[in-house]
């Protein structure tokens, strides 16, 4: 019979076999790939010293082909939590030295676990994704392993922040769970998403492509859209999980981290009395706009390589998170089109359900006409930024700095779908359409030389924001150098805002 100091080293046995992974020859084909293993990346996403595993010496039960007679180090999936920045957060990494990181039910369920207790305690879910796929020997036992996963991914939509990181394969049903999370992260040459990858594509179209171009991070980030982040390495890729953790709240009743500043609210900054150009249709940078304004002149983008046409991006005033949305004179002169759209509902939806306010940064000229934008359903992708602003309850302030024609004046967060405050620039012209185009339908039949007195006279009276703010459809008028301390002084008025709907289940947004 074993004594107790046996038991004992019995148990550190095992689970130093388990920490082990798929064991040195295995840890050294993921280094020489450039990747990190699923411990060496939960070390360094939590605070060092805090991370504590959990189902370490869970095992699989599956008698398909032999694989009962296989031991799989910790199921392949390396699952518990921790602290990032002295807050709780949840993880699991899949570990690709174990049977590729295949997804079996033992594996599904360690993460299952950790998805609960999240949604228990209030507290971010990191998953950092690197597998081959479903397990095959476990053949129904893995999908219901992956329905599992989606399941409780839809649970804590909008209650807990979800973010996903890509760090290897992710093919086939695997794609769907960060796909329903909150943000993706994407590695650089050694990630790929796909349904199906190039051979079955090869084999059932005929198209021919390398899996890199098919679904690597820089095709997610710049072409789909699936992807929100590109990152070098692993090392960075985890750097930036922490950092976009320190924007947000731990959940959808918790306030934001507050982030001391040396940056003062009433700060001005002349420069942006000169950023807007005599000629309306030069272009500036609008990313220069954000630095000025927010503190530090520090924001972190969401989407930055996706319909470069409209950024969205976290920052910070006096210390609170916000999220702004803007448009980019610098690409397609800020209008808005069918990927603009859907990147800008979906990012105001997400900073909605977790308290997050908007600013929003006006300079677009309309919705990008087109045969092609038509036919892909501009106008059902449109509606999602109206009904997503429309729906959104946290505080909403909007900025117009030169161009707000038409629809696109409505879709970016006009009075009218509930702006809280409108603050124009002297700068910012008004109006159903710009005036050259006004004046050719209105004055078609006139003479050149009148026809130009009259796109005088339209600017005059309609292309600018005093015509607005006698409706009282824009609160001030302001100088550009004060837009800081008067986003702060609304932001403030605003934080006790609190707006209550309809009851229903929910609504149905145009997707």
């Amino acid at each position: 019979m074993a004594t107790v100091q046996e038991k004992i080293k019995l148990m550190k046995d095992k689970l130093e076999h388990v920490r082990q992974g798929g064991g040195p020859k295995r840890i050294e084909s993921q280094h020489s790939k450039g990747k990190l293993t699923a411990r060496e990346r939960l070390d360094l996403l939590f605070d060092e010293g805090t991370f504590v595993e959990l189902d370490a010496l869970v095992h699989h039960r599956c008698t398909n082909f032999g694989q009962d007679k296989k031991e799989l180090p910790g199921e392949g999936v390396v699952c518990g939590y921790g602290t990032v920045d002295g807050r709780l957060v949840y993880a699991f990494a899949q570990d690709f030295t174990v049977e590729g990181g295949s997804l079996g039910e033992k594996h599904a369920h360690k993460i299952w676990k950790v998805q609960d207790l999240s949604m228990k305690m209030g507290a971010p879910c990191v998953g950092l994704n690197d597998s081959g796929g479903a397990r095959i020997q476990e053949a129904v036992d893995a999908l219901s392993g992956y329905g599992g996963i989606f399941f409780r991914n839809t649970a804590a939509s909008g209650v807990i922040p979800q973010i996903s990181a890509i760090m290897g394969p992710s093919a086939g049903g695997a794609v769907y769970s960060p796909a329903i999370t909150d943000f993706i992260y994407m590695v650089k040459n050694t990630s790929q998403m796909f349904i199906t990858g190039p051979a079955v594509i090869k084999s059932v179209t005929g198209e021919d492509v390398t899996a890199e171009n098919l679904g690597g991070a820089m095709r997610h980030n710049s072409t789909s859209g699936v992807a929100h982040f590109a990152c070098e390495n692993d090392e960075d890729c985890i750097k930036q999980i922490r950092y976009l953790l320190s924007f947000l709240p731990s959940n959808n009743m918790e306030e934001t981290p507050f982030v001391e500043t040396q940056d003062s609210p009433t700060r001005m900054d002349e420069a942006l009395n000169t950023i807007i150009p005599d000629n309306p249709n030069a272009p500036y940078d609008m990313k220069d706009v954000i630095r000025m304004i927010v503190d530090d002149g520090e924001f972190y983008e969401v989407h930055q390589y996706f319909a470069k046409n409209i950024i969205t991006c976290f920052a910070r005033f006096d210390g609170r998170t916000v999220g702004i949305i803007a448009n980019e004179p610098n690409q397609m002169a800020g209008c808005l089109d069918c990927d603009a759209s859907d990147k800008s509902a979906r990012f105001i939806r997400f900073c909605d359900a977790f308290n997050i306010p908007l600013v929003n940064l006006v300079d677009v000229p309309g919705f990008l006409p087109g045969v092609n934008q038509e036919y892909s359903g501009i106008i059902r992708h449109g509606a999602k930024m109206l009904y997503a602003y429309s729906e959104a309850t946290v505080p909403k302030i909007t900025v117009i700095l030169r161009k707000s024609y038409g629809g696109s004046y409505i879709a970016m967060c006009s009075r009218e779908v509930g702006a809280d405050q409108v603050i124009a620039w002297p700068s910012s012209e008004i109006a159903v359409m710009g005036p050259a185009g006004a004046a050719n339908i209105i004055f078609k039949k006139d003479e050149p030389e009148l026809k130009k007195q009259h796109t005088d006279d339209y600017v005059a009276e309609f292309a600018t924001p005093y015509k607005a703010a006698e409706r009282g459809y824009v609160d001030y008028v302001i100088e550009p150098k004060e837009t800081r301390p008067r986003i702060i002084q609304s932001l403030n008025m605003l934080a006790t805002k609190r707006e209550v709907g309809p009851a229903r289940k929910h609504g149905n947004i145009p997707l």
